[in-house]
């Protein structure tokens, strides 16, 4: 795992990155542009076991040309880190041995209700945005990081 600042420095140009939103049973994935500009949602994953997973997320990575992975990290809203936290974190140790691009965490805090805040914006009903909301959470979330790397 490695702080944003040094995923920074180690982005080249015409890459890709995408976020996730850790779940328990459902994982979401968002996707950036290749200017590391726009992120969008990608699409949701059930979590059966790790290694359907991990199968899942290489192929992702290697259609999509990604360079590294934003991963929505549960702080608390006091701003420490509790057990959600620390899974998330076991979780990126674990995939690190079998994903060798950089991994980094990003403050997550309210993703999910900002993810559901803008698509009722958009007019798009209750059932549609409960079954979206790992991905645009995801999305959210990458967009957060994305908009502090263009900073």
């Amino acid at each position: 795992m490695i702080t944003i600042k040094e995923l920074k420095k180690k982005l080249s140009t015409r890459s890709r990155l995408i976020g996730l939103d850790l779940g328990s049973k459902r994982i979401g994935i968002g996707i950036c542009d290749e200017n590391h500009k726009i992120a969008t949602p990608f699409k949701t994953v059930i979590k059966t076991n790790l290694d359907d997973f991990i199968k899942q997320l290489k192929e992702i990575i290697e259609e999509n040309n990604i360079k590294g992975i934003i991963v929505g990290n549960p702080v608390n809203m006091d701003g420490s880190f509790g057990k959600s936290s620390q899974s998330v974190k076991d979780t990126v140790i674990n995939l690190e041995k079998f994903i060798d691009i950089p991994f980094t965490l990003w403050d997550e805090r309210l993703s999910t209700v900002g993810a559901f805040n803008i698509s009722s914006q958009l007019d798009i009903n209750v059932s549609k945005r409960e079954k979206d909301i790992d991905k645009n959470a995801a999305a959210f979330i990458l967009q957060g990081a994305l908009d502090y790397l263009n900073n």
